[in-house]
């Protein structure tokens, strides 16, 4: 896949935003880094669009600005001579999706059925824009239409906001998803960014859904481990499940029989996206162990472990199930 589009897939939302002041964009471009969103769609709806992109590719070097609402070729060139780096539009315009093609541009056009999907299939796309989402169906029509073409993958935009976003990026056929609820135009247009970087790190933590999956602690040998889960039992009632490298005691304590992670045990922390909260800690500077990942059967990653501990805990992150 392009290596802009499978950054957009990391980062998972995707600002659908419209400048009616191009003082604003700079600004906005940086509070949407601060709040974890270093990605930006300036459409082409109002004529600040091109010079919106243009000073943000200029500014802030942080940040990936793409052109929302290109509906020709002629955009198509100015978006990309200001520096946009993806293009996305409401429909499948074949001249405009060819073009891009030709041109190596990254572009995602709007498809609500499968005669669109099909169009983007023999143009050779991998991700294709769902829009409007929630009024053409919702996330239960995209799983309807992703059935017969395993390979593509959605970025829904419509009805997407702080409520629902979670609930779309656990599906694995989710690429990205667009909104514009933390850069609505009031915001944008009042300089309210604190509230915008606000509303995207809460946006952000929506859709990865951290929280602590269990609490692991190192035993240091099997006998320690079962005595430890059967006193849990004893006391609490927690159903003892044995395994082969640790003992649960309930759903929410491992006891670890042999050498593992952390000084004295790990906690886990379960994501709606194990990728997406991998490259979100990444980019807060966290150090990852990526030889310490497993994965499924199905070649999905599951787990994966930080290299620094939290008072003598290994932190790793697990996929929610």
């Amino acid at each position: 896949m392009n290596a802009v589009l499978e950054e957009l897939g990391k980062i998972g939302i995707v600002p659908v935003i419209k400048i009616d002041d191009v003082e604003k964009a700079v600004p906005l471009a940086r509070a949407l880094i601060a709040g974890g969103i270093p990605c930006a769609e300036i459409t082409f709806r109002t004529a600040q669009g091109e010079e919106a992109i243009r000073r943000i590719s200029k500014e802030v070097p942080g940040i990936l600005p793409g052109a929302g609402t290109v509906l020709s070729v002629d955009q198509v060139d100015r978006a990309v001579k200001a520096g946009a780096k993806f293009i996305v539009s409401p429909g499948l315009n074949p001249k405009v999706v060819s073009y891009c093609v030709s041109k190596g541009i990254p572009v995602t056009p709007g498809c609500s059925n499968p005669s669109d999907i099909e169009q983007a299939l023999e143009f050779g796309l991998e991700v294709v824009k769902f829009f409007p989402a929630e009024q053409a169906g919702g996330l239960d029509y995209i799983k309807a239409i992703a059935a017969p073409y395993p390979t593509l993958k959605f970025m829904p935009t419509g009805g997407i906001n702080a409520g629902n976003i979670a609930k779309y990026i656990a599906y694995e056929k989710i690429h990205a998803c667009g909104g514009s609820w933390m850069v609505s135009a009031d915001l944008i247009n009042s300089g309210d960014f604190a509230k915008i970087s606000a509303l995207s790190r809460e946006a952000v933590l929506n859709l990865l859904g951290l929280e602590v999956a269990h609490i692991g602690v190192n035993a240091g040998g099997e006998e320690a481990a079962s005595k430890a889960a059967a006193l849990f039992n004893t006391l609490f009632g927690f159903i003892v499940k044995d395994g082969n490298s640790s003992v649960f005691a309930g759903n929410n304590i491992e006891i670890v029989k042999k050498a593992a992670p952390g000084t004295h045990g790990h906690v886990a922390i379960g994501t709606n996206s194990i990728h997406r909260a991998a490259a979100y800690l990444e980019r807060n500077g966290v150090a990852l162990d990526h030889a310490s990942a497993k994965k499924d059967a199905k070649g999905n990653l599951v787990a994966l472990y930080c290299k620094e501990e939290i008072l003598g805990f290994a932190l790793h992150l697990v996929q929610k199930k």
